[in-house]
């Protein structure tokens, strides 16, 4: 009987002393042990359990017991976000926590998609950046769009050119899947806002539309005028003769310099042996473009040639046009 109340009065010191420990607020010498220049990387899969265990086997702690007794007590840690964290003092196992469920203190880097490039070049950029953890260097492009859910689309085209941030351990996959998210939102808010004459037919086309005036302009301020001779083009009937949708159709055979052979090799994307717009987009396009395709500038332009100072003449018939690339493009 005796013994039966020992180990009760024990029992409940041992409660207490335990409540009274997780209550503690610990001194620097309870804190997690954290110098400048100290990064952590927490990997997918990583528990608090084995961040903390690590910890001891580091001799950041000296016993990972108390710790891990303190987090569940606290119900903390549960939910922890994987990356590389800079932690450059040392910390008391609660901000600790915090910091590892909030995100706080993360190493983010970044790589640019820029507006115009076509899909190989986005994964050319992909497959080079450190320490972007690359997956699909050896997939075909129908897997990409397979794993992201489309894998019946064309990924030209398909994914927005904008800067991306990640973390240590996420994947290129990752930055395919956030990028095509964003280019339907974009597409979505462009189609909502479209004109009401405009001749395109659904989003898809207004993603062609858009990568053609990307490549062909620029400065911004002339992609709506540029989206007006298109789309006067196209209720008109006459071809869009675009020469960046043949140099796109021509790839490597492309060496630099467009001549009338190559207006005259027809493919799937020349839009001066073909009528319409070509089957697919023929680069990644930016919001104003998108914007500029689905709200052309009301104009009576059918053509445009470039000043060579990166603007266009524009022009409302052949013979002011051929006058325009007199001045503009056989002088020079």
């Amino acid at each position: 009987m005796l013994k039966k109340a020992t180990l009760g009065v024990l029992a409940v010191a041992l409660a207490i002393g335990v409540a009274v420990w997780l209550d503690y607020d610990a001194t620097t010498a309870d804190a997690i042990q954290f110098q400048e220049g100290d990064v952590l990387f927490v990997a997918r899969g990583d528990t608090l359990s084995t961040i903390i265990r690590r910890f001891e086997e580091e001799k950041r702690i000296d016993k990972s017991w108390p710790y891990l007794l303190y987090a569940r007590y606290h119900e903390l840690g549960d939910s922890i976000h994987f990356g590389e964290y800079s932690i450059e003092e040392s910390v008391h196992i609660e901000e600790f926590i915090r910091i590892l469920s909030s995100g706080d203190h993360q190493i983010q880097y970044r790589v640019t998609i820029v507006e115009g490039w076509t899909f190989r070049q986005m994964r050319d950029v992909l497959d080079q950046t450190n320490p972007l953890r690359n997956i699909t260097s050896d997939w075909e492009d129908d897997r990409i769009m397979a794993e992201i859910g489309q894998p019946n689309l064309h990924p030209e085209g398909q994914f927005y050119p904008d800067t991306y941030f990640y973390h240590k351990g996420e994947t290129d996959l990752d930055i395919y899947k956030i990028a095509f998210r964003e280019m339907q939102e974009q597409l979505d808010h462009a189609w909502e806002n479209r004109s009401e004459d405009l001749q395109l037919q659904n989003q898809y086309e207004i993603s062609i539309m858009a990568s053609i005036i990307e490549k062909e302009s620029l400065l911004k301020v002339e992609e709506p005028q540029i989206s007006s001779v298109f789309n006067n083009r196209l209720i008109k009937g006459m071809r869009l003769q675009a020469d960046p949708t043949v140099i796109y159709g021509l790839g490597d055979q492309f060496k630099g310099n467009l001549t009338r052979k190559h207006l005259r090799t027809d493919t799937p994307y020349n839009t001066y042996t073909r009528s319409g717009l070509p089957p697919t987009p023929i680069s990644l396009p930016g919001k104003s473009a998108l914007m500029a395709a689905a709200r052309p500038l009301q104009t009576t332009a059918y053509y445009f040639v470039a000043r060579g100072d990166g603007s266009h003449k524009f022009s409302d018939t052949l013979a002011e046009h051929n006058a325009a690339v007199r001045k503009y493009q056989l002088r020079r």
